[in-house]
């Protein structure tokens, strides 16, 4: 029997892309499919691919406004960079680089993950390297910058609600498949909120879950004493992700609440069935796995850029509300937990926007296509 075989190619920068193009990778694999992904940087040179990673991280962390500046003068764009630009010769070169490795490789489908490892694709496509169909994946509630310079046969978007995005960039909506952000299966399913509790081994009481992303950015040790404040009767699961200094700096004070601390955890999935709603970043594949549980959501800290722009769609369409210096935390968590027609209103929203079968509504669209070739 001829296995076929998926190719997922992404970029290093951020959390977002390769876990999207994990869950593609899971999905596959359980079904037979000989599958890789490939980091463009990574598989050129580890050092650059890490230097990427390690610079986002940084740039983000540290000169979140000058990351935002860098992303808003691209994003302005909605034509295709011409072949003599930089951001088009980097990816012709690119390109080159993995012709040797998709020419072995063979694979049948191609789904990119990030939107400069899409233009490289599209590249591959122009130089008839690859001749099976491409896909490309948007990762956040916004269409990022580059997916103007794209070709490809279809495009996995998180709404339809972004397809007059997507039309400004060039793409028209027959090419577009508003699926939703492939997440991992264990955010697909839900368990009920007692066993969900029993598991974690925490009280039976209203929950709310703190989370920062895996680095654990902003002060959250300041926002965790005004929510310590509140009048309520709830207790808080605040994960910390690698910020030991935060772990650290929470543990050490004494709490009127009950407060859960977590560092580094793999069971986010669990504390979501247990939680009555999230205060978090607005990244896309946090928010995403978020709604698909079902959970209204609070956000706070966005990186400037196209998390900026996933607080706005969110909000705009009633999933989310945002905390700002003259709306802090304290109040949004005291008027979502005292209004039950706004907490309504989320709920409804995220049963819209929420997309829990992402994944497989993409897996079984590929996997007919690939029944026709």
């Amino acid at each position: 029997m001829n296995r076929k075989k998926v190719l997922i190619v992404s970029v290093k920068a951020g959390y977002g892309h390769h876990s999207t193009g994990q869950a593609m990778v899971d999905y596959f694999e359980e079904r037979g499919y000989i599958c890789d992904m490939l980091d463009t940087f990574d598989y050129i040179s580890p050092i650059l691919g890490d230097s990427i990673q390690d610079g986002y991280v940084l740039i983000t962390k540290y000169l979140p406004d000058a990351f935002g500046k860098i992303y808003g003068t691209f994003d302005k764009k909605e034509t295709k960079y011409n072949k003599y630009s930089l951001m088009s010769v980097l990816s012709n070169i690119v390109s080159n680089k993995l012709r040797d490795y998709i020419t072995q490789f063979a694979p049948d489908i191609v789904i990119g993950t990030h939107s400069y490892a899409c233009m490289v694709i599209t590249y591959l496509k122009e130089k008839g390297v690859l001749n099976c169909p491409t896909f490309g994946i948007v990762t956040d509630f916004t269409v990022h910058p580059f997916w103007e310079s794209t070709d490809l046969d279809y495009y996995i978007t998180p709404d339809k609600l972004l397809n007059l995005q997507m039309n400004k960039k060039g793409i028209p909506t027959e090419k577009v498949l508003p699926y939703g952000i492939p997440i991992k299966t264990k955010f697909s399913s839900k368990l009920s909120r007692d066993n969900a509790i029993k598991k974690l081994g925490i009280a039976d009481n209203t929950t709310v879950l703190v989370m920062m992303g895996s680095m654990g950015y902003g002060k959250i040790s300041e926002q965790i004493k005004l929510l310590d404040a509140v009048d309520g009767d709830f207790q808080i699961l605040c994960v910390c992700g690698n910020n030991d200094k935060m772990y650290k700096s929470i543990s050490k004070h004494k709490w009127n609440k009950k407060i859960y601390l977590y560092g580094f955890v793999n069971n986010v999935d669990v504390m979501m069935d247990a939680a009555d709603c999230i205060i978090t970043k607005p990244g896309g594949l946090t928010t995403s796995e978020a709604m698909a549980k079902g959970l209204p959501i609070i956000l706070m800290h966005p990186i400037p850029g196209q998390e900026d722009r996933n607080m706005e769609f969110l909000i705009n369409n009633g999933s989310a509300v945002m905390v700002t210096d003259t709306f802090p935390i304290d109040e949004a968590i005291y008027e979502i937990f005292h209004a039950d027609w706004h907490l309504s209103i989320m709920r409804e929203s995220v049963s819209h926007l929420g997309k829990p079968n992402a994944t497989r509504d993409v897996g079984e669209f590929v996997e007919k296509l690939l029944e026709t070739k």
